[in-house]
């Protein structure tokens, strides 16, 4: 049965409602990044770029690296957003715009995120590069999704232990990262680690203005959990929503994080675009 207009929905030109894409604008190699300033920061280091496109924060730019056409998206800030950009970016290789229907050949995408994070261990320090073996939900998007097949209920339920998790929060999720591109970012000079995905950036990440938050003592107990030598070392938006949704789909995803900040000594980066021009070079390399 075709998918709904209301389901799938289309601009007037034929493209994918949000990202304002065509499936032949993007390549199968896609880098996301948060701002949309920052896609410039990639593809300044492309051959050439054939094709730009902007709808709201989601800005993307095609081209040609060393021979390979890779794709470069802002996706925002969030949970929410990245829900809006993978199902879109999906909907572009694996639905048929013109049926409406998936297709019977099913198209596996690699998804690089190059963010920026802060670190929740004091021996990942500022100004330095961060992969995300595994990802842990916090903030509840995936709960939307059937996700029994992807979750690791034992991590889960050793944190829900350590952190005398609130029943009134979503039950968090932890997925791993694709072994396939694992193995393609690592190497001596990067951390490795569980990142922790928040759904905002103060009270759910334990930042205080002039609101109470519901567990002042997050940090510290997301600080010293060890899960058989698990650990987790930093905090963002975006890297669950990432992991899970492309194991969903069937897609490779791993994020790579420039540490500008740490948490436990306070300490924030004297020059933040360095280490972030310095991963663009580390992921490009191995792509």
């Amino acid at each position: 049965m075709p998918i709904k207009a209301s389901e799938l929905i289309l601009n007037p030109d034929g493209s994918i409602y949000h990202l304002n894409l065509k499936p032949e604008h993007i390549g199968n190699t896609i880098i996301f990044v948060g701002d949309p300033d920052r896609v410039e920061k990639v593809t300044e280091h492309f051959d050439i770029i054939d094709f730009e496109t902007q709808k709201r924060e989601f800005k993307t730019q095609t081209g040609t690296y060393k021979g390979k056409r890779i794709s470069v998206i802002s996706t925002g800030v969030g949970p929410d957003n990245i829900d809006i950009v993978m199902n879109e970016l999906d909907a572009l290789v694996n639905i048929d715009f013109t049926t409406r229907k998936a297709k019977d050949t099913l198209t596996s995408l690699d998804i690089i995120r190059i963010g920026t994070s802060g670190s929740l261990q004091k021996d990942i320090p500022v100004d330095s590069m961060l992969m995300s073996t595994h990802a842990l939900d916090i903030n509840g998007m995936l709960h939307s999704y059937k996700v029994d097949t992807i979750a690791n209920p034992d991590i889960e339920n050793a944190f829900i232990k350590h952190t005398n998790w609130s029943e009134n929060k979503a039950k968090p999720i932890v997925i791993k990262g694709s072994d396939v591109l694992k193995k393609r970012f690592d190497s001596s000079i990067i951390h490795r680690g569980l990142t922790a995905t928040a759904g905002g950036f103060y009270g759910p990440q334990g930042r205080i203005l002039r609101l109470e938050i519901q567990d002042t003592a997050l940090n510290n107990k997301l600080d010293s959990f060890n899960f058989n030598g698990i650990k987790i070392t930093n905090l963002e938006m975006e890297t669950s929503a990432i992991y899970g949704l492309s194991k969903l789909l069937g897609h490779h995803a791993i994020s790579l994080n420039a540490i500008i900040a740490n948490r436990p000594y306070g300490a924030f980066s004297k020059d933040p675009y360095k280490i972030v021009d310095d991963l663009i070079v580390y992921a490009l390399e191995r792509i």
